[in-house]
């Protein structure tokens, strides 16, 4: 079979090329352990065959601008309109109620749900209520009402405070079992735990030197120290992650860049090679955040 060299486009326009004998281009997205999101969009789609060589796949995510990505399909194929089009098809608000048990009663959770082509892409807790067993209840004050500390805004971001607080005692006991000099910089600091996107980046990835590869913040990309984030977390935010808590530098990160596809629920983490970046993938994982 005739070998291909294909240009892989990534959301953060990183690129990568690749040769291979596959013609459909699911199969050569997995071929290249390149995973697909719920939020990214692919052009061709995954059920297109590439025949050309010189060819090239583009993944999105949906924020992204339609004119620039339609720009980008052109330079080197030529992808049918109706194919751009469909991977902006209006994105549906929906609220949805979940009742689930707890100890001592039931927790009522409401969410903001969005969908795009009828998957869900977004998820965003609006309110939560504790109701609890009349049983318990007969032990305290009939006066006593349940407490709620719940913030709503207009945007996409709604999320309430209870279940992004962490208490004096857990945050404390972050820093105190830490040898990282960035842990002794937050020590009585209360953080806001969130749960994020994780993705990986590399100066080769992006086609830099390392000893080149300036970040947003003025500073050379350190591994294992620099984060790209949102414009909601400051140049210099500190953020611990527990998912690399074995690594060298114990889970402490600096948010010292920024990416134009790196939106508030993600985040960019420096490694050293590609290969590294690619064996990384993306995945949620539970973020301490300390802003100074």
């Amino acid at each position: 079979m005739p070998i291909r060299n294909v240009k892989i486009v990534f959301s953060d326009n990183c690129e990568i090329e690749v040769f291979t004998t596959k013609t459909v281009v699911a199969d050569i997205l997995e071929e290249n352990h390149i995973v697909i999101l719920p939020e990214e969009n692919v052009m061709p789609n995954l059920d297109s065959e590439i025949t050309d060589n010189s060819s090239r796949i583009v993944i999105t995510g949906v924020t992204q601008d339609v004119s620039a990505v339609a720009a980008l399909a052109q330079e080197g194929e030529k992808i049918h309109i109706d194919q751009l089009l469909s991977a902006y098809n209006a994105i549906v608000e929906k609220i949805s109620v979940v009742n689930e048990k707890v100890d001592g009663g039931t927790k009522k959770t409401t969410y903001k749900v969005k969908y795009q082509n009828d998957i869900e892409i977004e998820r965003t807790v609006v309110d939560e209520e504790l109701k609890k067993d009349e049983k318990v209840n007969e032990t305290k004050d009939k006066t006593e009402t349940t407490k709620k500390e719940t913030k709503t805004t207009q945007n996409s971001n709604v999320t309430t405070r209870n279940s992004n607080t962490v208490d004096k005692e857990t945050a404390a006991e972050i820093v105190k079992s830490s040898t990282s000099s960035l842990a002794s910089k937050v020590a009585g600091i209360t953080p806001t735990k969130k749960t994020l996107n994780a993705s990986a980046y590399s100066a080769e990835s992006c086609g830099k030197d390392p000893s080149k590869a300036n970040t947003a913040s003025g500073a050379i990309a350190s591994v294992w120290y620099t984060v790209a984030a949102g414009k909601d977390y400051p140049i210099g935010t500190i953020m611990y992650i527990p998912y690399f808590k074995d690594k060298p530098n114990g889970g402490w990160f600096v948010v010292q860049d920024r990416g134009g596809a790196i939106t508030n629920n993600k985040v960019d983490i420096y490694m050293s090679t590609r290969n590294e970046c690619r064996q990384f993938g993306r995945r949620n994982l539970e973020c301490y955040i300390y802003e100074l």
